[in-house]
């Protein structure tokens, strides 16, 4: 492969899987997977662009959490900003008007990357898919007869919606999944749709891929529930990195989105993309900097700004988003298709090899979360590791340990509390028990209740391929995870930090 990563030396021991060495192992998954060979370009990519992974010896197994940066496009940012004077685009000023000029570009292009008209699209700049979800959820025109519906494995920041919706008297149920994969249970999501009122406002909201087990849910979902009088907001946040959204094909009313998480850079710059009809239901519970036509503090009296202007709230970050643009364009030149078929061999390969993984007992390593096969998910694997009497080791010793052999991927439950309830078997009655702690409940306290309701136990180590994984960083994972056979849960170790909550916050000293 012309001196790419994967023919490097491998300094870390050359047996991971049985007798096996590295070499042997990769032929072995080419034979299996020829269509990685395919992807070859991203190797080069990875030497030039991404070569801190290399030279630092750094496994990063994280891009559902957040993808990685080329070099190029900091660069090429850097010369953008160095290229002319850019001011707050409030304003008709040279400056003001420059960057505007490059703010609405940069808008257009994200249309036109989904395939979405803008005729029928807005694109508003957001901080993030989570302050995108807030804007729906604060202007969604809830009220008492009509419903909100959330699948269980939500993230957190949909799951919030669902205070808004109760706040302003509509309904709200969850549609549950069913064990082991964790997919939906469609009988139950299609008696779901049936209550729809038509004459009130009906929300829909579920991930185009669960950040918890890397299910894709289909996106057929939009118009079957569109037809049985729904809204619908699809979060792509951890979908888009690796799959193609093509908007001119499926058409949600609400699409939420973070650019970090598709290409590394620049952070703090999301999207909501939403139907203009849809636009038009949103009713802002207040306004602010940027937002409005017309505003008097002698009147008391406002008049919200047309389309996307009257939810971008304040300043945008407007040396920010012409990053976006150069994100985009990486990514095309790229292909979304070629990091695909990447990811879905590496997440195969590494799922079975997780499987086949024993203690000299005879007993399963691994527990994995979710599908087993790669048939409509995507590069997201969530496991436990067991010692050999079938006790469960702490996920957060894990990651403590993975720490010095510069392996990154993450651990807890993923601000994904519904999936992982499923996962691990938690019952109402666990979580009614624990809320009714009040404020003395944080993790630590969590799992100490856990302990005492059957030795249940709640999260998960995730590793999670993307941009530009390769066969090393799966060989170097599954090499960190053997190294746990044979070894019980008091030969691991206890964990030498608590934590609180999902901020992992240490004294810098």
């Amino acid at each position: 492969m012309n001196g790419t990563s994967e023919q490097q030396p491998f300094r870390q021991g050359d047996r991971g899987r049985g007798d096996m060495s590295f070499d042997d192992a990769y032929q072995e998954f080419l034979e299996r997977y020829p269509s990685y060979r395919r992807t070859e370009s991203l190797d080069a990519l990875r030497a030039h662009e991404y070569r801190r992974l290399d030279e630092e010896g750094q496994v990063y197994l994280d891009y559902t959490g957040g993808s990685l940066y080329g070099v190029s496009q900091v660069e090429r940012h850097r010369q953008w900003l160095d290229s002319g004077v850019f001011g707050n685009p409030h304003s008709v000023s040279p400056a003001s008007s420059a960057t505007t000029e490059h703010v609405e570009r940069a808008r257009r292009h994200v249309l036109d990357f989904f395939h979405a008209d803008p005729d029928e699209y807005a694109a508003i700049f957001t901080a993030n898919a989570s302050g995108a979800l807030k804007l729906v959820g604060e202007s969604y025109p809830f009220a008492p007869g009509g419903r909100f519906l959330l699948t269980f494995d939500n993230h957190n920041s949909v799951n919030g919606i669902r205070e808004f919706a109760k706040a302003k008297g509509a309904e709200v149920d969850y549609a549950p999944l069913v064990a082991p994969e964790l997919r939906l249970d469609r009988k139950r999501l299609d008696s779901l749709f049936e209550n729809a009122d038509a004459a009130r406002a009906n929300l829909f909201a579920y991930p185009a891929q669960s950040n918890f087990t890397g299910v894709k849910h289909p996106l057929e979902l939009v118009t079957r529930a569109k037809a049985k009088g729904w809204d619908v907001l699809l979060d792509v946040a951890a979908f888009v990195p690796t799959s193609r959204l093509d908007l001119s094909a499926v058409r949600p009313d609400f699409v939420t989105v973070s650019f970090y998480k598709m290409f590394g850079y620049p952070t703090g710059v999301g999207a909501l993309l939403v139907r203009r009809t849809a636009l038009a239901k949103l009713q802002r519970p207040w306004f602010a900097g940027g937002t409005v036509n017309f505003v008097s503090v002698q009147g008391q009296a406002h008049v919200l700004s047309k389309s996307e202007a009257g939810f971008e709230d304040g300043t945008l970050n407007y040396l920010a988003i012409p990053a976006v643009e150069i994100g985009l364009r990486h990514i095309e030149a790229i292909g979304i298709d070629t990091i695909g078929e990447r990811v879905k061999c590496l997440t195969a390969w590494t799922i079975e090899q997780l499987l086949a993984l024993r203690h000299g007992n005879g007993r399963a390593m691994v527990r994995i979360y979710g599908p087993i096969t790669t048939e409509c998910r995507g590069g997201t694997v969530t496991l436990n590791l067991y010692d050999p009497e079938g006790h469960l080791l702490d996920w957060r010793k894990i990651e403590e340990l993975a720490k010095g052999q510069k392996l990154s991927f993450r651990t807890g439950c993923f601000c994904n509390p519904g999936a992982g309830e499923m996962a691990e078997g938690l019952s109402e009655d666990d979580m009614q028990t624990a809320a009714r702690e009040g404020d003395a409940m944080n993790l630590g306290t969590f799992l100490g209740l856990l302990k005492t309701r059957g030795h249940k136990s709640a999260g998960s180590v995730r590793i999670s391929f993307g941009l530009v994984s390769n066969f090393r960083d799966a060989w170097r994972f599954l090499e960190f995870v053997g190294s746990f056979r044979d070894q019980s849960r008091l030969a691991v170790g206890e964990v030498t930090f608590d934590v609180d909550d999902c901020r992992m916050m240490r004294d810098a000293t």
